[in-house]
């Protein structure tokens, strides 16, 4: 628990840092509207699709909406790499306006379902490049490292929030007015965040050095599949992170039947029962802080996917209000488990050089499950009625847990926590501290320990800058042209103005005593205070002037 408060202190930290840079203040911003919006629509989109054509409709809808964003997904990303990013936040969202306020209309005017059907999917396709182009701006606008890795998880915080967040104002205005309504709250809630990006200030876009070509992107998700294949225990571990994923897609649409349905809630009641979901899932999300280091993440993994069907076992069997609300919020708290711990455990199980193909097959797994678990509920209902459907869903996930419990569990042999001192000493130092348990595990894996007598010139002023050194016991000295500037104790650390500018190291460190380090190689400490791998690169020639003063502040910093 001690642990669990540590890094909730860590995350209001993260939320101060942010707020005291404008920019990062203004982008945060318009995450947070275009993303509660999104929810919002969402569901609202659902209700409409099964007051048309009843949960076949919604299932189908569901369906075809996420199988073009699975194939532009991959490709969504290079805009950002190819155009500036705030024109490119500027541009999706501007194109999301017209497409919302085009359905809200087609809904006020009777137009054919055909047409709010296309715009809505269009409009959820649109969505697409934000998130990335939002990330790989987010190095442009941190003044310091600390900033940087604040940022990122202060924006993984918004999302959790607008889950529940969304849902919950969309079903007020369903249970006051319309689905046009909503698609209208939608669209203002877009236009709010074209004002916020349109108040950051840029200095400097740095420009893309190389650009990702699309063959290069398919050749990696199959070797993503090979590398899965050639690991027993990853492989089992597939099923059941599929199948819980395909259930998420079935709740879709069984959240809107049931409330429409079975527990006669009306339109307003389809925001209620996701927002349940979105409430348990954040306090899910907010338990996973602890979960780094865990030795036994695969029982955790095995739970949230028993938590993920077991509460629709629950309402097929007992259809009342008090029950779903209850049942849905823990089934939330399921998907976060199973979501953080699943994939820590990929990170743990799979060596670096293949890391980002598991995860494109992870991702791909992911949307198709979704997909074809909200289209086989219609089928579902036809055959068994609502409550039966509820029930066979919602039991394939503990029967495969019993299944499959056992083979699943042996990946935690596979795949070792990291030293629990090595995660200490990451989170003691300011720039680490904001990141989610499973980052601080995968850095904490790519830490060298080092052993130096005293004397022992660690970096030489002038040098090219290849690591980040932290130190965990003993004292160096710092100093520039001759001058001894400071003496870092444990806890203290030095070459990131190196790293993140890209230019020789600006003061020679040497071991006072006999000292115990641990270095981090250049790529993976780019890469994490960053948040996004292709970001990386944008730091280094981004922050120049900013950390110009870095050694003379609190950060305890130098080289």
């Amino acid at each position: 628990m001690r642990g669990l408060g540590r890094r909730l202190n860590d995350t209001g930290a993260a939320f101060a840092a942010v707020a005291r840079n404008n920019n990062l203040r203004w982008l945060e911003l318009a995450w947070t509207a275009s993303i509660v919006g999104h929810y919002a629509f969402l569901i609202a989109v659902s209700v409409y699709a099964y007051n048309e054509g009843g949960e076949k409709a919604v299932g189908v809808i569901f369906l075809i909406r996420l199988i073009p964003a699975a194939l532009i997904s991959p490709f969504a990303g290079l805009l950002g790499d190819r155009y500036r990013r705030d024109r490119v936040l500027l541009t999706t969202n501007a194109t999301r306006i017209v497409l919302v306020g085009a359905a809200a209309v087609a809904v006020f005017v009777d137009a054919s379902s055909t047409t709010v059907y296309g715009l809505s999917i269009a409009a959820t396709i649109a969505t697409t490049p934000f998130r990335s182009a939002q990330a790989a701006l987010t190095p442009a606008l941190a003044r310091t490292p600390t900033e940087l890795t604040a940022a990122n998880a202060v924006a993984s915080g918004i999302e959790s929030i607008a889950v529940f967040a969304g849902p919950a104002l969309a079903g007020v205005l369903l249970g006051l007015a319309s689905t046009g309504t909503v698609f209208m709250l939608t669209a203002l809630l877009l236009v709010a965040s074209i004002l916020f990006i349109l108040l950051i200030k840029i200095e400097h876009v740095p420009r893309p050095k190389h650009e990702i070509e699309a063959s290069t992107i398919l050749s990696e998700a199959f070797a993503g599949f090979t590398a899965i294949g050639r690991h027993p225990a990853l492989r089992v571990m597939m099923v059941p992170l599929t199948a819980q994923t395909a259930v998420a897609g079935a709740v879709q649409v069984f959240i809107v039947v049931a409330a429409l349905e079975l527990l006669d809630l009306g339109e307003g009641g389809v925001g209620y029962l996701n927002a349940a979901i979105g409430v348990g899932a954040f306090i899910g999300a907010v338990g996973a802080l602890s979960f780094a280091g865990a030795r036994r993440l695969s029982t955790i993994f095995l739970v949230g996917v028993a938590l993920m069907g077991l509460p629709l076992i629950a309402i097929g069997v007992w259809p009342e209000l008090v029950v779903a609300v209850l049942v849905l919020g823990l089934m939330g708290f399921g998907n976060s488990l199973t979501d953080v711990s699943g994939l820590t455990l990929v990170q743990r199980a799979v060596s670096d050089d293949v890391m980002a193909r598991v995860f494109g097959v992870v991702q791909m797994l992911w949307l198709a499950s979704l997909g074809i678990g909200a289209a086989l509920v219609p089928v579902l209902i036809a055959a068994l009625g609502v409550k039966g459907a509820l029930i066979a869903t919602g039991a394939l996930l503990p029967v495969l847990v019993l299944l499959l419990g056992a083979k699943v569990a042996k990946i935690d042999a596979a795949a070792p926590a990291p030293d629990a001192t090595e995660l200490r000493i990451l989170g003691s130092v300011p720039i680490f501290a904001p990141l989610p348990g499973g980052s601080l595990e995968h850095l904490a894996s790519r830490l060298v320990p080092m052993r130096l007598d005293p004397g022992t010139m660690i970096v030489r002023e002038g040098d090219p800058g290849d690591r980040f050194y932290i130190v965990a016991e003993g004292r160096v000295e710092v100093s520039q042209d001759g001058v001894v500037l400071s003496e870092l104790e444990p806890g203290g650390y030095f070459g990131e103005i190196s790293l993140i500018r890209d230019v020789p190291r600006t003061a020679t460190v040497t071991a006072s005593t006999s000292v115990v380090l641990y270095a981090l190689d250049r790529e993976d400490f780019l890469a994490a205070v960053t948040g996004h791998p292709q970001a990386a690169e944008a730091a280094e020639t981004v922050m120049s002037a900013r950390l110009a003063g870095l050694a003379t502040t609190g950060y305890r910093s130098t080289a």
